[in-house]
């Protein structure tokens, strides 16, 4: 067998989106957005990640890596308890924005989650009226997540994921 007849026999022999145990309101969400097959990464990722294992993933830009981690936890989480249980650190402001945009839409089914992307350059105002009201993702970069925490606002008690 030639590298390109391996890679095509590992491109069929991947999983689709559907023999995963993904949660239901998660799978639908996936199914939605068109996505069938699992990247290599997500693959990869989403069967330790939904039974609690740590894990380290790396893959290039444009694979897939915030569905890999976001659609495990996600399925993993509980609506009804209010604050942080997912927490997830982006370089950058607009990183923040686009994989706390990612997730709201990965969690189109899930009508109570709130999803909250926090970062320097605005007021903390907006931030912490969604603590408040009990967001349980928690998308930003490092410098202010740490001022939220230095200053009480951000509880962790609930944090399931980082």
């Amino acid at each position: 067998m030639n590298e390109e007849d391996a890679i095509h026999a590992q491109e069929d022999s991947r999983a689709r989106f559907s023999d995963l145990p993904l949660s239901p309101p998660i799978l639908q969400a996936v199914q939605n957005a068109g996505y069938e097959t699992p990247s290599p990464i997500q693959a990869q990722a989403i069967p330790p990640l939904l039974e609690g294992s740590d894990l380290l993933g790396v893959a290039q830009t444009g694979t897939g890596k915030t569905a890999a981690f976001s659609l495990p936890l996600l399925s993993r989480i509980d609506e009804s308890v209010k604050g942080p249980q997912i927490l997830c650190l982006a370089p950058t402001r607009e990183l923040a924005l686009q994989v706390a945009e990612a997730i709201e839409g990965y969690a189109e089914n899930l009508p109570k989650l709130r999803v909250v992307a926090v970062y320097g350059g605005t007021g903390y105002g907006e931030q912490i009226r969604e603590f408040k009201r009990g967001a349980q993702v928690v998308v930003g970069t490092p410098g202010r997540i740490m001022d939220h925490i230095e200053k009480g606002y951000l509880k962790l008690d609930n944090l399931q994921a980082l």
